[in-house]
């Protein structure tokens, strides 16, 4: 059996999302291998895509904003010719060889662009009819363009709650598995926290924040960093500053009052969320299926617009997270959630109704099954 999965770097999301499902179909015996569909399309499409999407996000967040809300409001399920579906049917011939030449019999896709891309060769007879197609939703949102894809066989949604949305889109009951994002299974299970925190050196008994950035480093950390040490509750700190050198050489070079363990870009952090009471965050997909997973909190700071504005409505919603903004400090956000500690008991048993930590095996049976049944 031989399975393609295709991504799209635009954020590291996608990449570990793909990189988790790689491992465990290998550890299962499982020919698999990924594609970034963007890098064989063309090198100079890659790079707009994968620097495009951090610079249009971070420098100009009220045009990509204004944008994705104006591509939530198109006309659903039409099928009518898009920007979209036409940049791919120009471009996709040499994804169409890569796919005929490798042959898989499923292809999973965890980026709706790779998946538009499909959709296209599907309508044109250009992609094996036995060959399935899997999609994974990487928020907890129906991205603009899930309407695109209602030949894919089967769609994977991060949580039951969104199941309407799913409807919405056009998808049948049959397509739609709320199975979760795939996750690394280091995420699956947790270590007691006195004993993560020994590990890190820290005091296995004292409230533990962990701060993260994404892997890029985005958000203000050092300021961030000091506000939390501002704070007159008793409390350590672990900080995950990603690829964001001068970030974590500037809070290296701080004069702190609190307990700090600061790291780079780490392959620690299912330790590091095992320490932590609650994590402080911008809401990326990936990142919160790993701490929900974890059981973990979430304080949610400098949320991407677009989605990761969906996806702070999605959790505060549920009563998993608390949201900071200019007129609600994360100062205030922090005192409030320690001040009662039936606060983070309310949170954590909220929790429970929506993390997935099986959510990689359950997408790898489904592979195994898709695969047995175009065979078939």
């Amino acid at each position: 059996m031989k399975v393609l999965i295709l991504t799209v770097t635009a954020g590291e999301g996608h990449n570990s999302t793909a990189a988790a499902i790689e491992t465990m179909l290998q550890e299962r015996g499982i020919d698999c291998h990924v594609l970034d569909t963007c890098l064989k399309i063309n090198r100079g499409l890659y790079d707009v895509i994968s620097k495009g999407y951090l610079l249009s996000t971070a420098e100009f967040k009220k045009t990509y904003s204004f944008l994705y809300s104006r591509l939530e409001n198109r006309k659903r399920n039409s099928y009518t010719p898009s920007f979209t579906r036409t940049a791919y049917n120009m471009v996709k011939k040499n994804v169409q060889q890569h796919i005929a030449l490798y042959a898989p019999d499923v292809i999973v896709y965890t980026h709706v662009f790779a998946g538009v891309l499909l959709d296209v060769m599907r309508e044109r007879g250009k992609i094996d009819p036995a060959i399935r197609t899997v999609g994974i939703v990487t928020d907890f949102v129906m991205h603009p363009f899930w309407e695109d894809v209602l030949r894919t066989d089967r769609v994977v949604i991060p949580n039951e709650m969104l199941v309407p949305a799913a409807r919405r889109k056009g998808f049948a009951d049959g397509q739609i598995l709320p199975s979760g994002i795939p996750i690394r299974p280091q995420f699956a299970t947790a270590k007691p926290r006195a004993e993560a925190r020994l590990e890190l050196g820290l005091d296995p008994d004292k409230p533990t924040i962990l701060l993260m950035s994404g892997s890029m480093g985005y958000g203000s950390l050092v300021k961030t960093m000091k506000e939390i040490d501002a704070l007159p509750t008793d409390l350590q700190i672990i900080s995950v500053c990603g690829r964001n050198q001068q970030a974590k050489e500037e809070i290296d070079g701080l004069t702190l009052s609190k307990t700090v363990r600061n790291f780079g870009y780490t392959e620690q952090v299912s330790l590091l969320m095992d320490a932590a009471d609650c994590i402080v965050t911008k809401p990326g997909g990936l990142t919160t299926s790993e701490a929900l997973a974890k059981n973990l909190p979430l304080i949610i700071s400098n949320p991407i617009p677009g989605q990761e504005e969906r996806n702070t409505e999605f959790l505060v919603n549920n009563g998993v997270a608390m949201v900071v903004s200019k007129t609600y400090r994360l100062s205030d956000a922090i005192y409030q959630l320690f001040y009662d500690p039936a606060r983070l008991d309310s949170m954590r048993h909220n929790i429970t109704l929506l993390r997935k930590p099986e959510s990689t095996r359950t997408l790898c049976d489904l592979v195994e099954q898709l695969g047995k049944e175009g065979k078939e």
